[in-house]
């Protein structure tokens, strides 16, 4: 049977804004959803997935690399030939996780279009904000000549608006070391989610650190994850809960001895909850937690 390795990540609290369009009574909006019943921010996969992307470059190349002085994505190989099937060139570690889709029209009537596709063996979830936007809005003012592109004429301050959330991100991902080309690069994959930097929606100009503050890995031959989205928010130290994943675990749904938790939320937990998670691995900090759950897919492989 196969390993599945799942986990869901929660950033430290931090505060959202998509400080952009600097143009007379523009507000700057972030995206949202509802959640619960209520509206929360969120922040894409593939803006996640973009910042993985050049952390996964710094380890080994990619074929696709962002050129900031361009302001445009470059390929190696857009033809993605290492793919071919009797290709024995070396594949590129963004093709191998995240996968890719090349598709090409037919050229003449009554021809099939083509497309190379490769499903992302690393999936990674939409990440929702722990607590709900309650509709916070800054009112600002540029001022003139801010930007070249801007305000060209007169010499009054441009007022604008910008959403704002103070709040932590939770998000998911799953993969199967053993549908990559290279399975090793699932650990490389792992390590580098927990030093993600930033992510930024659809405009560079907010910080917003994505290094997790808390972790749950669960190592298993399930299928299903039944651990995304796993934290909740919380009074206590730590800032958040994992009240719906002890529930899993004291049903028999999540077995303990297949989590390996990380990071601030371990520090909060009571000694009960020690109790219901006993056989899981526990660690104060999230690389930690990280290492063990690298060890566990070395050891699954055997």
């Amino acid at each position: 049977m196969s390993l599945h390795v799942f986990a869901a990540f929660v950033t430290p609290l931090g505060t959202a804004a998509n400080n952009r369009g600097l143009t007379e009574g523009n507000i700057t909006s972030l995206q949202k959803l509802v959640w619960n019943g209520q509206v929360h921010t969120t922040v894409s996969a593939e803006s996640i997935r973009f910042a993985l992307r050049r952390r996964l470059n710094e380890q080994e190349p990619c074929n696709r690399t962002y050129d900031d002085a361009a302001r445009a994505n470059v390929w190696k190989d857009d033809a993605f030939s290492a793919w071919a099937a009797k290709s024995k060139e070396k594949t590129y570690i963004d093709d191998d996780l995240l996968g890719f889709m090349s598709a090409e029209g037919a050229k003449q009537e009554k021809e099939k279009g083509t497309a190379k596709v490769r499903r992302a063996v690393l999936e990674v979830s939409r990440a929702v904000s722990l607590t709900p936007w309650s509709g916070d809005v800054t009112f600002n003012a540029a001022s003139p000549g801010a930007t070249p592109s801007a305000q060209k004429k007169g010499s009054n301050p441009v007022p604008y608006g910008t959403e704002m959330h103070a709040t932590r991100y939770q998000y998911g991902v799953a993969l199967t070391p053993e549908a990559l080309r290279v399975p090793a690069r699932a650990a490389t994959a792992l390590n580098q989610l927990c030093a993600l930097g930033p992510v930024a929606g659809n405009h560079g100009r907010f910080l917003f650190d994505f290094s997790p503050e808390s972790v749950v890995f669960r190592l298993t031959q399930e299928a299903a994850p039944r651990i995304l989205h796993a934290f909740e928010p919380s009074s206590r130290a730590g800032g958040v809960e994992l009240a719906s994943l002890l529930r899993k675990v004291k049903s028999g749904d999540v077995p303990a001895k297949e989590l390996v938790l990380g990071g601030h939320v371990v520090e909060g937990l009571s000694a009960e909850e020690r109790e219901v998670l006993a056989g899981a691995e526990l660690h104060t900090g999230v690389v930690a937690a990280c290492r063990a759950a690298c060890k566990r897919m070395e050891v699954g492989k055997k």
